[in-house]
């Protein structure tokens, strides 16, 4: 189940994976001259001046759609993690119970001759669980099954804080069991978007051939699986109307839940799915699940058993022989993202032991990578982050003081979570068999769905990371009043200890202000300090920071991706106004650090030019076409370049700095946008 409020730094992962030659680990290291295009001006494009070198000399791998430094260093992490499980996975090697756990479970994973020969029939007894459904009065108590074992098929369901009672934790329900990416991926009606509903089409086509269907009753699968999915999006939110936390609250009784699917006993589903008694519930999208009962009412048994099929066989893939995972990169590996090729078999049984056992692996990933001096460092610079920001709001022009106050109130509340969780997960009761690859995620997904019903009507534990500790990422979480920046990311070019101030401000000073931020974009403002879905602005600030959102709106909207394709200024407006913010109230801590300092050029810049190549270095990246496509019509986050420009372009003090003349492309004077 999506948790619809948690908003990260760096852009979800797309679908990529393939071929089993493992390679050395690349480290994704801090900035240096080299990493600069000197014949583009920084005035013109800085992107391409504070990148072009090291685009240059980091080709894309194959296996990639998307290469850039958070990729780099993520691929440094999984070389980490994959000498942690070749260890734990060493036959005859001693292991404590959790070493042993992740080590049978990579272990598993690794044993592609077992894989293979189990084939198939590793999805037998759920293949025949779905065709043993003789009445739709069955099929809530099966999508239940299904739902924990890892299917997702027709909607989503789990936990997640009252949005206006954040003290409390409900049931929430929402939109899936789509094939595509989004609900509009089923409407539109371009070039592009219809070859690639054909390419998806014929995919499904070819799974069902897989699954053991002729090649005739496989064509006539995938139409009924398009036809239902296509029915289930016309009920689904846009993504732009999902970000908006006021159109995905709708606290129903449980009695009201159960009413809007009378052809889909709710009762049933909950009592099959474990989850405790349902009072209340978060149905974020209502529509949508009227969406379900209608394909549910319209659809005959055979129908709703093909559908149910695909998503098996849909999420299993990746664990499955060889045919099953080749099939399904060749459309959500090299139609959706354009990869070129499968990642190492290595790589994606490191990421599937992450996902997993994620906090059992992520103990010995701390013990090997994360010391008390970096841990001491990230707590200094978020604590002057915080008096940056809190001088910056106190000197806002456009805000009056009632607000201002409420402000500073929800920032003196944001907890800081560095690292990783105070409190390890126990996932000793996940019975991992070696040998059993689709079974161990079965039951890892099982573990991990009750774990989230569990919480339901229980205090809110506020010490839990939602990512794993080897992530190279960094979130906010609006409902808890958190940042939250794992292990994974303190690292280079994001975090080096021996570097200067200007870089290291200008990277994970950034990033700290991205996530700080965050509590105050378009999504955050409307959260409290205690967490709640709440108005805390007075009616004038609210219409201004309107204002001011939609300059960046019509900003970001007005770059262009690909032919008549910008990217989508509303999608990513939260992202946006984080970065700006961001890196705003990280170039003012800058400047206080070098108050009792005289200031020193090293390798021939300024500490403040500095600042800027260090915002810049995390963004260093290339990506294929396809990839930037999918980006841009389904990921809230820019395509890096926009992320790069945009935000230096809104700021005089980029402009001061590298003596930009006014009109430059990288000057937008009396256009440049300010929220925070």
């Amino acid at each position: 189940m999506r948790q619809p409020m948690i908003v990260g730094l760096g852009a979800a992962v797309l679908v990529a994976a393939l071929a089993n030659a493992a390679e050395p680990a690349k480290s994704a290291g801090g900035w240096t001259p080299q990493s600069l295009d000197t014949t583009a001006n920084p005035c013109d494009d800085f992107f391409q001046y504070a990148c072009g070198g090291w685009i240059k000399a980091n080709p894309m791998p194959n296996e990639q759609s998307r290469w850039g430094t958070f990729n780099v260093l993520a691929d440094s992490n999984r070389a980490t993690l994959r000498a942690i499980l070749d260890e734990a996975s060493a036959a005859g090697a001693k292991a404590t119970p959790v070493q042993r756990q992740i080590g049978d479970f990579y272990g598993t994973c690794m044993d592609e001759p077992a894989v293979e020969k189990t084939g198939v029939s590793a999805l037998a007894p759920e293949l025949a669980r779905i065709a043993a459904l003789e009445t739709k009065a069955e099929l809530p108590a099966l999508v239940a099954h299904l739902h924990a074992t890892g299917t997702g098929a027709f909607f989503g369901f789990g936990s997640e804080q009252d949005f206006k009672d954040a003290t409390r934790v409900l049931a929430i329900t929402g939109q899936g069991g789509l094939g595509l990416p989004d609900r509009d991926y089923y409407f539109r009606d371009d070039a592009k978007s219809k070859a690639l509903r054909e390419q998806y089409a014929a995919h499904v086509e070819r799974m069902f051939v897989l699954l053991g269907d002729g090649p005739s009753v496989a064509r006539k699968n995938a139409a009924s699986v398009l036809a239902v999915e296509t029915a289930l999006a016309k009920g689904a939110l846009d993504v732009v109307s999902q970000r908006d936390p006021q159109k995905i609250y709708h606290l129903m009784s449980g009695k009201d839940f159960a009413a809007l699917t009378p052809a889909f006993a709710m009762d049933a589903y909950l009592k099959g799915i474990g989850a405790p008694a349902v009072n209340e519930i978060n149905v974020t999208e209502p529509e949508f699940l009227k969406a379900v009962d209608g394909v549910v009412a319209a659809n005959d048994l055979d129908t709703l058993k093909t559908y149910l099929r695909w998503h098996l066989a849909h999420d299993a893939a990746p664990f499955l022989s060889s045919a099953f995972v080749a099939e399904n990169f060749e459309f959500y590996g090299k139609a959706l993202t354009g990869a070129k090729e499968l990642r190492p078999r290595w790589k994606r049984c490191v990421d599937a032991t992450d996902t997993a056992l994620g906090e059992a692996l992520g103990q010995a990933f701390v013990d090997r990578t994360f010391g008390a001096e970096g841990k001491k460092r990230m707590k200094e610079l978020v604590g002057n982050l915080e008096t940056a920001l809190r001088a910056d709001i106190a000197s806002l022009p456009w805000m009056t003081p009632v607000t201002k106050g409420k402000a500073v109130e929800k920032l003196d509340a944001i907890a800081n979570k560095v690292g990783y969780p105070d409190a390890w997960r126990d996932y000793s009761s996940v019975k991992i068999v070696r040998g059993d690859l689709a079974g161990n995620v079965a039951r890892a997904n099982a573990f991990e769905l009750a774990r989230q019903l569990a919480k339901i009507g229980k205090p809110v534990n506020r010490g839990e990371f939602t990512m794993t500790p080897p992530t190279v990422n960094a979130y906010y979480n609006p409902l808890l009043n958190d940042i939250n920046f794992p292990v994974g990311i303190l690292q280079p070019p994001f975090f080096e200890l021996t570097k200067d101030d200007g870089l290291n401000y200008g990277a994970i000073g950034s990033v700290i202000g991205h996530e700080m931020t965050h509590g105050f974009d378009d999504q955050g403002r409307q959260f409290a300090a205690n967490g709640n879905l709440t108005d805390w602005w007075t009616e004038a600030d609210a219409k201004e920071f309107e204002t001011r959102a939609q300059c960046i709106v019509d900003q970001y909207g007005s770059y262009v991706v690909d032919g008549d394709l910008k990217q989508n200024g509303q999608l990513t407006l939260g992202e946006n106004v984080a970065d700006n913010g961001g890196v705003r109230i990280a170039y003012m801590a800058l400047l206080e650090s070098l108050k009792n300092q005289q200031a020193q050029k090293l390798d021939g810049f300024t500490p403040e030019q500095r600042f800027f190549l260090g915002w810049s270095q995390v963004w260093c990246a290339s990506a294929r076409l396809e990839a930037e496509r999918l980006q841009v019509q389904t990921d809230p986050h820019s395509l890096p370049k926009f992320r790069v420009n945009g935000v230096v372009g809104n700021m005089p003090e980029f402009q001061k700095a590298f003596a930009c003349p006014a009109g430059a492309p990288m000057v937008r004077g009396d256009k440049a946008c300010r929220v925070w």
